[in-house]
């Protein structure tokens, strides 16, 4: 399960206003609007073009650092993406390959739908993605199931035996292979010509697939991909899963025009999952041997790399608890492996899964651990430890590595854990940190291999992402999109009547700060508002931060309510005691937390106490049913999208990386349910599910709906058929977010607006 958010039009935060200590001295009473002002409605903010104006994905260098490539999406269709191409010695634009044009029309493979779905692009079309080949004059770009080679002089080639269906595909680092899944097997092709063959053993056992990531690597891990090429092009390591011993869950797909059944194979809570093993083989299928990954089984395939120098193979095992994580150093000519080192989680924590590291040419590693109780960056060498960061903060990801220079770049909270900043570091004086980017701006950051050059995005309050190219000291040198809100950008004609986010902290019962967001309409003096409270709650995700918060919000504080949010204890970017908070406690603190924000609100001049209403999807709608249950009169009305009403439906690694295993901890599971209390619940509740769930599957909400039934306990509920996890879209989107304004209103909760 991973943090769906409600105003998930900007994939960056930024820094808006001073936190407000009491809203009685931080809030502005005015009675004059500005000028020019436009209220924005539900049907204009999932409308083309997007308010956030253009919405660059998959921002690239070419190998040589001269072009600069990005999926643009059209200002006629927001979900769909073309491939630009921008040349920074000419500073030219240009159309690489337009999606529309070259779109086969052919409807993609079952297996790529549900990988799009564990991605959370499933809404997107034309180009989702693509990859430069290692002579910098070409790009792969799978379109509509087929392969295409796009060369920079606008030629276009079919890689040829490809037949529709190819999941995953990848280039070999020196240009000569390309690799693919079709048909649960992996298959090479020479990108020079010829048909593709295949390099795995075609299975009997329908269950067996070679060359993709299970379900939970997708779901749970975010490894989307089941083979990896060695950096010389002569080898491949290969992923083999076996899910026959996992359970079935029959899935029915209900849609307007009937129902269409999935025989699923989900692992669900303490029960098994697949069974996974590794090999490593040569570009056509010879030289089979197998990773040696232990006596355990049950285990999890975390993550595989190859060194620089491709010598060695390093590959990430992780226990069934997660709570030991083994760096095994492989040598691919024969599978022996040996554990170079061992991470292990706090007590009461877990191991936090992270992409934040690289193997340098020398031979060592550098390494994101939370084993002082933060997120910092350690360097590994020689078989000794040396600490690069420190401090009550954490590191988000590392950016690159200048190996040449001897310095790392990485993001982090150092300086506000609400905007994070891009940094440098000299790898041999570690303390002398460097701030790269500008305060007042919440920035994310990718970089060329060689570490030479930043593609930075930032945000702020009123201003959508934009992006730049910048040196390594931060200076920008060109924008990719400088998305200015003024003349003809789409969000202009709202700026006037856009509200400001305002920042503080609210205790909780420990005295540890909260901290939390409030977007109030222009305030009346004398005047109360209802309150919308948006909630996640749930680990590995933080909602508060100071940056451009979607037009969503905007709308919703059009009509008339304050729009708020807190970070309960449990969330991410606080630290190991603040995120342990939830350990074998789903359901407890967090909720308490929540109500404290309910509480302070009420306390509030401004505030119509009677109207507070709280919302929530995923394991947000499983805290509103909580919260209801917890405290009934603290909301006036609940709103549960997708909620996990039962922990033992939900996928093993999730649910027991968190809770541990249900037949050791059946008293756990008990407590955190959500279906115990249903009789406590007397506030007026709203249950929305997409009927084609393949994560929270739709028998959550079945199971919650019957029990309520059984007690005679009233709710509504609106479900929409042919829908996944994500219900979106321009129309269903409107229609979802009208719904529930409505229900508002019809049960005393409203602005009437």
């Amino acid at each position: 399960m991973r943090h769906f958010r409600l105003l998930a039009a900007c994939a960056l935060s930024a820094i808006a206003f001073a936190p407000l200590a009491h809203a009685q001295q931080g809030q502005t009473m005015t009675t004059s609007a500005p000028a020019a002002a436009q209220d924005l409605t539900f049907e204009r903010v999932f409308a083309s073009p997007s308010l956030n104006g253009p919405a660059p994905r998959a921002v690239k260098l070419s190998p040589d650092g001269r072009y600069l490539t990005l999926l643009r999406n059209r200002a006629d269709d927001r979900e769909r993406y073309d491939l630009w191409g921008f040349d920074r010695q000419t500073s030219e634009w240009t159309m690489l390959v337009d999606s529309l044009k070259l779109s086969s029309g052919r409807t993609l493979s079952e297996a790529e739908k549900m990988q799009r779905e564990r991605q959370r692009i499933g809404d997107l079309k034309g180009i989702v993605t693509y990859e430069w080949a290692a002579d910098g004059k070409s790009v792969l770009v799978p379109v509509d199931g087929d392969l295409l080679l796009a060369g920079l002089d606008g030629s276009v080639r079919k890689i040829e035996g490809t037949k529709g269906g190819e999941l995953n595909p990848k280039l070999g680092p020196k240009g000569e292979h390309i690799a693919f899944v079709r048909d649960r097997r992996l298959w090479t092709s020479k990108v020079a010509g010829g048909e593709p063959v295949a390099i795995t053993p075609e299975e009997a056992n329908a269950n067996v697939h070679w060359g993709e990531a299970e379900f939970v690597a997708q779901e749970e891990m975010a490894r989307f991909n089941g083979f990896w090429w060695s950096p010389d092009e002569s080898r491949i390591a290969v992923e083999r899963f076996d899910e026959s011993m996992v359970g079935v869950v029959t899935r029915a797909a209900i849609g307007a025009e009937g129902t269409k059944t999935y025989d699923q194979r989900y692992p669900a809570a303490g029960t098994p999952n697949a069974e996974v093993s590794l090999w490593v083989m040569s570009p056509d299928g010879s030289g089979k041997v197998q990773v040696d990954l232990g006596a355990d089984k049950d285990i999890y395939l975390a993550r595989v790399d190859w060194a620089p120098g491709g010598k060695e193979l390093y590959v990430q095992r992780m226990n069934r608890e997660q709570t030991v994580l083994d760096m095994l150093k492989v040598d691919p000519a024969t599978g022996k492996s040996t554990v170079l080192f061992s991470e292990k989680a706090a007590a009461r924590h877990w191991i936090d899964l992270s992409d934040s590291y690289r193997f340098l040419k020398d031979g060592s590693l550098v390494w994101w651990s939370q084993r002082d109780g933060f997120g910092h960056l350690y360097h590994y060498k020689g078989g000794k430890w040396s600490q690069l960061t420190k401090g009550d903060w954490t590191v988000t990801g590392v950016v690159g590595v200048d190996e040449a220079g001897g310095k790392i770049y990485f993001t982090g909270t150092k300086d506000d854990v609400l905007a994070q900043q891009v940094y440098a570091m000299d790898l041999k004086a570690p303390a002398k940190l460097k701030r790269l980017t500008e305060l007042g701006w919440v920035n994310g950051a990718s970089m060329d291999k060689s570490g030479q050059t930043l593609m930075i995005s930032r945000s702020s309050d009123a201003q959508p992402a934009q992006s730049f190219i910048a040196d390594t000291s931060g200076k920008r040198l060109a924008w990719i999109e400088e998305n200015k809100v003024s003349g003809a950008h789409p969000y202009a004609p709202y700026l006037g009547s856009h509200r400001p986010a305002q920042f503080g902290t609210i205790p909780a019962s420990d005295g540890t700060p909260l901290h939390y967001m409030m977007i109030t309409p222009l305030l009346e003096a004398g005047k109360t508002y209802p309150v919308f409270t948006y909630h996640y709650g749930g680990p590995s995700a933080q909602v508060v931060s100071k940056g451009f918060q979607g037009a969503l919000a905007q709308a919703i504080v059009d009509k008339g309510y304050i729009y708020f949010a807190i970070d309960n204890r449990g969330s991410e970017n606080r630290g190991v005691k603040f995120a342990s908070a939830l350990h074998h406690a789903m359901g407890s603190v967090e909720v308490e937390d929540q109500l404290a924000g309910a509480n302070w609100l009420k306390k509030q001049p401004f505030v119509n106490a009677d109207k507070i209403s709280t919302f929530g999807w995923s394991y947000g709608g499983y805290m509103t049913i909580k919260m209801l249950q917890a405290n009934p009169g603290a909301y006036a009305a609940g709103i549960a999208v997708a909620p996990v009403t039962k922990w033992q439906m939900y996928d093993t690694t999730y649910t027991e990386r968190y809770l541990g295993d249900p037949v050791k901890l059946p008293q756990v599971y008990e407590k955190s349910n959500a279906l115990a209390e249903t009789g406590k619940i007397s506030d007026p509740l709203l249950i929305i599910h997409g009927m084609a769930d393949d994560n929270v599957v739709f028998e959550n909400a079945s199971a919650i709906i019957a029990k309520m039934q059984g007690e005679s306990v009233p709710f509504e509920m609106m479900l929409y058929p042919g829908y996944t996890h994500r219900i979106s879209g321009p129309k269903v989107s409107k229609h979802l977010y009208e719904t529930i304004f409505r229900f508002l209103d019809r049960n005393g909760a409203g602005s009437g607006k």
